[in-house]
């Protein structure tokens, strides 16, 4: 019994692989690390990236021993741009938890930030206090090898990265439950340096409810499990920016 599974490439997977999309008929009985052996076959080019390719089913992140459903949507793509550790500040603060969720807001855009608008959709009557984080283009990157950027493309995979940060929020819910509004917005599409790239926002009644905390935590989660990629473009040329985080099994 065969079964078919639509694959979708993205970022630098999508450059080896000279597609974006293509459809594949499997075993029945196939597994994702089968969908790469056949994947070495037909785009010789992306062998070399599979080892540390990441890989979605049905927008949820895939192991090599998970099943392949028949009518997938299989998703492979380099681990998301510029992963760093998580804070290790994820204690609840110790006061007591209000008993309804605040406003949460996320979003794949490529309208400008609106940071305004933005806190706006996560204040309530009681809050005092919000935390943003908001990420830039760079012209000049003097950390590792200096160099100067012309203007950064970003992409994303919209509906697994909605759901991710979805997730990231939730999470956030979870370790400083006094967090009243979140706001958690990327830009795709190309940015010239300067321009606001992402945004992170937390508000609560007061600044000792963990805003700062949450915040960091936030950027440091989206950079990890949620998929969107740059492409650096400048007078050395063009690049994908990879991270090197690898998501666990249920992340």
């Amino acid at each position: 019994m065969q079964k078919e599974i639509t694959v979708l490439f993205f970022a630098s997977l999508k450059d080896r692989a000279g597609v974006k999309k293509t459809s594949l008929e499997l075993a029945g009985d196939a597994k994702v690390k089968d969908l790469k052996t056949v994947l070495k076959t037909r785009f010789p080019d992306l062998e070399p990236a599979l080892a540390s390719t990441l890989v979605s089913v049905n927008q949820e992140f895939a192991m090599d021993d998970d099943n392949l459903p028949d009518g997938a949507e299989v998703a492979l793509f380099p681990p998301v741009s510029g992963g760093c550790d998580v804070s290790p500040d994820t204690e609840n603060d110790g006061l007591e938890a209000p008993e309804t969720v605040g406003p949460t807001f996320f979003t794949i855009t490529e309208h400008e930030l609106d940071l305004n608008a933005l806190l706006a959709k996560i204040t309530l009557p009681s809050t005092g206090a919000a935390c943003f984080f908001t990420g830039m283009v760079r012209a000049e990157t003097h950390r590792g090898t200096p160099h100067s950027t012309a203007y950064l493309e970003y992409e994303a995979y919209k509906p697994m990265a909605e759901a991710k940060m979805r997730q990231v929020a939730e999470e956030i819910r979870q370790r400083w439950p006094n967090v009243e509004g979140i706001a958690v917005v990327q830009r795709i599409g190309r940015l010239d340096p300067g321009t606001p790239t992402v945004m992170i926002a937390c508000t609560a009644a007061h600044r000792d409810t963990g805003v700062f905390a949450a915040a960091r935590y936030g950027i440091d989660r989206l950079k990890e499990i949620v998929p969107v990629w740059k492409k650096e473009v400048g007078p050395q040329g063009e690049s994908w920016v990879e991270g090197d985080y690898h998501p666990q099994a249920g992340e």
